[in-house]
């Protein structure tokens, strides 16, 4: 079992700045592929970015392509998101999740662990 804790949300406005946070714990972090995805009010859950478990490969949603960067510190046990020239339409509640291998994947259904989410608002 892994448990996934976000933190770092919260309000700021466009154009601005913000990092997230996800710190694993339970299992053997660096086994892990990790990745972020949002939820805005009244739409699916997508994906935002994915990271491989030694960090080597990433990858990101055309919307935010060029704007933001995941990393991980496997000594810290710990995902960043780090969000620069923020929109409106990146409202939304950020999630953390890992999945049990080394590749990481855009695909939800492959992830085996969520966190409970960060809500990110951006005012325009």
């Amino acid at each position: 079992q892994v448990q996934l804790v976000e933190s770092g949300g919260g309000l700021v406005q466009a154009g601005g700045s913000l990092r997230l946070s996800c710190v694993a714990s339970g299992r053997t972090f660096s086994n892990f592929a990790m990745g972020w995805f949002r939820q805005a009010p009244g739409k699916d859950r997508e994906f935002v970015a994915h990271i491989s478990w030694l960090g080597g490969s990433t990858d990101y949603a055309d919307s935010v392509k060029g704007r933001f960067t995941i990393s991980r510190d496997n000594a810290k046990n710990t995902v960043y998101l780090q969000m620069n020239s923020l929109k409106f339409e990146d409202t939304a509640v950020y999630h953390c999740a890992a999945k049990r291998d080394y590749r990481s994947s855009y695909l939800e259904s492959e992830y085996n662990y969520w966190g409970q989410g960060t809500q990110v608002t951006v005012s325009s």
